[in-house]
């Protein structure tokens, strides 16, 4: 017995260690590259809140309003991050690490034998007679309560696990006795059936297929196992036809999705079809312009020293909704802001109709405005427009 309590220890210590590693790891720079940026974003914008209203360009209700905005955004993201960079980086790790051998000696002493260690010679034929054990109880109680579909359905995929499918096809059956119009029990039984018969879906497999399509025709499973049985009985055109119907059910950049992608193609070749045209993706909404110098200050600025362009609410949050960088020697140049260059979720240039743009010469390369840093601030416009020029021609004071 002692024996196997070190090798249990030995063993949940290698569990832990491949669970734990990743976190160990040193945290991703760009995360805290973000937190700076955006930290010193707040301190810039704050400042040009406050030059708005020394020049005029902000009424001081709508100054009182968007310091308040953000202050408490500012406020708010701190509160946010602080603990979840706490619990990513140290409680995540330490709480797998306490909970793992708790919870496994929990399961263990409810469900399990623990008086049988000594005798026990083979451990996984008793973890596989426990297993049996539930599964038969399951089914004992479900003689005694029929109706149960749920408890049908559960004993089903627990026997499909098992690999024992004439069991899993007996209680899909059972299950779809008393659920006739749940398309994805036909598809589970359906499946099931057919690895019972060799996996062969021709027959009833397949009936209970179609049955599940004219139930919910957008049924993944059960188009896929269509275009499969279509495959086998070489009808080709059919099985490219059922699975091209899941390609908008499935996440696009998905396994799923290059699968079907792959097979699709395939399909339509054997059936002499030629392979369908890719949809050229929608073109992002962008905010398009130009940044030049003011000849007047283009002698205060380096080569070298970085450009900021980013695009704020006119009214709103003041925290940037799209940013790009570009070097002084690259000036004048050319400018698109879009929704791919959002900081956080639900801060887009699509989602604020009108926008300002800032352009910003930074000596120190960083975001927050320093004085003698040089600007260039455009007129609320449209969060689409097109040939924006922006004129750097202020000096932060």
């Amino acid at each position: 017995m002692t024996a196997f309590w070190v090798a249990a220890a030995l063993l949940a210590a290698a569990v832990l260690v491949l669970l734990l590693r990743p976190f160990w790891r040193s945290r991703d720079a760009s995360t805290i590259s973000r937190r700076e940026a955006n930290l010193a974003i707040y301190r810039d914008q704050l400042r040009e809140l406050d030059a708005d209203l020394a020049s005029g360009l902000l009424a001081q209700a709508d100054y009182e309003r968007a310091r308040r905005e953000l202050e408490a955004r500012a406020l708010q993201d701190a509160a946010q991050e602080a603990p979840q960079a706490a619990r990513s980086g140290r409680a995540l790790p330490w709480g797998i690490g306490a909970a793992l051998p708790v919870l496994a000696l929990a399961v263990y002493f409810m469900v399990g034998s623990p008086g049988a260690i000594s005798p026990q010679p083979d451990p996984h034929a008793a973890v596989a007679h426990q297993l049996d054990g539930l599964i038969e109880r399951l089914a004992a109680r479900l003689r005694e309560h029929p109706d149960d579909v749920d408890g049908w359905k559960l004993l089903g995929r627990s026997y499909v696990v098992l690999g024992r499918f004439p069991e899993a096809a007996d209680a899909y059956a059972k299950a779809t006795a008393r659920a006739p119009r749940d398309a994805q029990l036909l598809a589970d039984f359906a499946d099931a059936l057919a690895m019972a018969r060799g996996q062969q879906l021709a027959g009833e497999p397949e009936k209970l297929i179609a049955r599940a399509l004219e139930i919910d025709p957008k049924n993944l499973k059960a188009l896929a196992l269509a275009g499969t049985a279509a495959y086998a009985r070489k009808d080709f055109a059919g099985a490219a036809a059922h699975w091209e119907k899941m390609l908008p059910l499935v996440p696009p950049a998905s396994e799923d999705a290059r699968e079907i992608r792959a097979d699709v193609p395939e399909a339509r070749a054997l059936a002499g079809k030629p392979a369908l045209a890719e949809k050229p993706a929608a073109a992002p909404r962008q905010l398009r312009g130009t940044v030049a110098l003011a000849p007047g200050i283009k002698g205060q600025a380096a080569a070298d020293d970085t450009v900021f362009i980013f695009a704020r609410a006119a009214e709103g949050p003041a925290m940037p909704l799209a940013v790009q960088r570009i070097k002084v020697r690259e000036l004048p140049a050319s400018f698109a802001l879009d929704d791919s260059m959002a900081m956080a979720p639900g801060m887009s240039i699509s989602a604020h109709p009108r926008v300002v743009v800032v352009a910003r010469v930074s000596r120190s390369g960083k975001p927050t405005a320093q004085p003698g840093d040089l600007q260039g601030i455009s007129t609320p416009i449209a969060n689409n427009a097109q040939g924006v020029a922006i004129v750097i021609d202020t000096v932060v004071r």
